[in-house]
């Protein structure tokens, strides 16, 4: 365990109520990954222990327990919540939607316990959504071992070259399109800029959501994301820039998302 009095850092991912006076929150906690706790009595009252226990509110939290679903004994403010408004704010409910779709428990993920915590980060400043979202999807794609490499290509290794298209096949990798691809080839401009982590050109936003689309569609199930409502409802029909997750898309082609 991490830091001070045995307490490690941590984050929401989901709450419900457990009991008429308890929750049960899935927490990602650094060393630990992706578990369920249940924090007992904090739905009694005016219980500050519920008021703090929600996403994006980094957490010192304290557990026991040997079973499936351990117990809370302690959760403290490891700092400010990352506030996350407008558009924004479903971004930040998607990432933990995917958190909960292709974690398993109890595995200790801390590189994407980082990329998360940076990602909250940069939602919060409001600008630039979409890079932010593919730079947390291809890195956690990567970190799982599912990331094709995007900057060379397979089986030559030569160098990817922005003047070029290139298609990514999940699962093998990169390869320049030909005329008889049936897919939108992606420009090696792209291809590169999501390797290096690069902020994405109005041009490239598209062709970026797509591959990611394609990348985590086998990994998420048929069961469509919660936060493709939520996108809906903050910016649906407004005239806002296009921020749509690309897994939105990917796990729900039909008029169910």
């Amino acid at each position: 365990m991490s830091g001070s009095g045995g307490l490690i850092r941590a984050f929401v991912l989901h709450r419900r109520d457990f009991s008429d006076t308890s929750l049960l929150v899935e927490l990602f906690a650094e060393g630990h990954g992706r578990f369920p706790a249940i924090a007992k009595g904090a739905r009694r009252g005016r219980s500050p222990t519920s008021a703090l226990l929600q996403p994006f509110q980094p957490l010192w939290i304290g557990v026991v327990g040997r079973g499936e679903v351990l117990t809370l004994t302690r959760s403290e403010a490891a700092g400010r919540a990352f506030a996350l408004a407008g558009r924004a704010l479903p971004c930040g409910f998607y990432l933990n939607e995917i958190l909960m779709r292709l974690l398993g428990r109890n595995d200790p993920q801390d590189p994407v316990f980082a990329f998360y915590h940076a990602a909250l980060g940069q939602l919060a400043e409001g600008q630039d959504l979409d890079s932010a979202l593919r730079r947390f999807e291809l890195r956690l794609l990567d970190a799982l071992g599912y990331a094709p490499s995007l900057d060379r290509v397979m089986d030559v290794g030569d160098p990817v070259d922005p003047r070029y298209h290139y298609v990514v096949e999940p699962g093998r990798g990169t390869r320049l399109a030909d005329a008889d691809d049936l897919g939108e080839p992606i420009a090696g401009a792209t291809l590169l800029a999501l390797a290096r982590g690069d902020s994405l050109g109005a041009d490239q936003v598209r062709q970026a959501r797509t591959l990611l689309r394609r990348l985590l569609e086998p990994h998420l199930g048929p069961k469509p994301l919660k936060s493709r409502e939520l996108f809906r409802r903050a910016g649906g029909g407004t005239g806002h820039r296009d921020t749509t997750p690309a897994t939105d898309i990917a796990v729900g082609r039909d008029s169910r998302t």
